[in-house]
């Protein structure tokens, strides 16, 4: 029975926001100008990083890698909403599905790493500055980064392979924009304990700890700001780790919202939580990186001129 009810499944359909052909075309409007903004953002930041030398630090090097993941990162979503908002067509193939499924779960768990390791980057910047180039050496910065990914997709594709064994046959139609895990598992009928542990382990492993992580080095730098005898240290210290817990609480508030529920209670209101981690954050973290930087400002003008 199990198999059959999964094998009957070849597709799924994609309700998105709105079947109003008005709010579709608004919606297609909407996050074409989303998607130009998110691409131009940030390849205009990877390229004021690559080629000013004065940005090329550690700090930079992981906001740059934090670009290109954001990059990738929204065109999972993007196409394929934009093209429901234009198509009768609102099918994913079931192997689309689950593409779109890992991708997806890939970036999220890399950001969660990446910005965790962005903390620690700012703990040691700021508790040992003379240190810091030697401490965060190119190497052990290339290395933390390609951990970040290797650990995200080895957990994407545990989560996808046990998401997409499960027996679907209650229904096809997934009540959201993209193939994501709560409208996904809502539709399966064999939800197990064991499946249950393994939802538990990606939350605490790929959420839990990066968070309970970043807040340990927030406290750690709150300590060596409190030491210093200086005001304008005190304040420097602080406008530097501003950009980076602006980003982590938008991105982690958003993230917890989502998946700290249990399946069964995915509602509609959910769907706007997802895009602003999904579609809207990409879009904002060139600006918030930028905006508030003195020296990526002033690279950026010697790079225009």
């Amino acid at each position: 029975m199990e198999e059959r009810n999964h094998s009957s499944v070849t597709s799924f359909i994609l309700l998105g926001f709105t079947t109003d052909p008005k709010l579709q075309l608004l919606s297609f409007t909407v996050f074409t100008l989303i998607y130009a903004i998110t691409l131009v953002g940030n390849i205009t930041l990877i390229m004021v990083i690559h080629h000013s030398s004065q940005l090329h630090t550690p700090m930079y090097f992981f906001i740059g890698n934090l670009s290109f993941l954001d990059l990738w990162y929204s065109s999972v979503y993007i196409p394929k909403i934009l093209l429901n908002c234009v198509s009768k067509d609102k099918s994913i193939s079931f192997a689309g599905c689950a593409a779109q499924f890992f991708v997806s779960a890939g970036s999220a768990y890399i950001e969660c790493y990446l910005l965790a390791v962005m903390a620690y980057d700012r703990y040691v910047a700021i508790s040992n500055p003379l240190l810091y180039a030697a401490a965060m050496s190119k190497k052990l910065c290339t290395g933390l980064v390609a951990a970040c990914y290797l650990t995200g997709f080895a957990n994407s594709i545990l989560i996808t392979s046990r998401t997409f064994t499960l027996s679907f046959c209650d229904s096809n139609i997934i009540d959201d924009f993209f193939c994501d895990l709560p409208p996904v598992v809502k539709l399966s009928c064999d939800v197990t304990d064991s499946y249950q542990v393994v939802l538990y382990f990606i939350l605490t492993y790929n959420v839990i700890i990066p968070s309970a992580f970043i807040l340990a080095s927030y406290a750690s730098i709150l300590v060596v700001i409190l030491k210093m005898r200086s005001a304008a240290g005190q304040r420097k210290a602080f406008s530097t780790c501003a950009t980076h817990l602006t980003s982590v609480t938008i991105y982690y508030s958003s993230i917890l919202f989502i998946y700290a529920q249990p399946s069964s209670s995915f509602v509609g209101r959910n769907k706007v939580v997802s895009v602003f981690y999904t579609v809207v954050i990409p879009m904002l973290n060139p600006f918030i990186y930028s905006l508030r930087n003195q020296e990526v400002k002033e690279a950026l003008k010697r790079l225009v001129k």
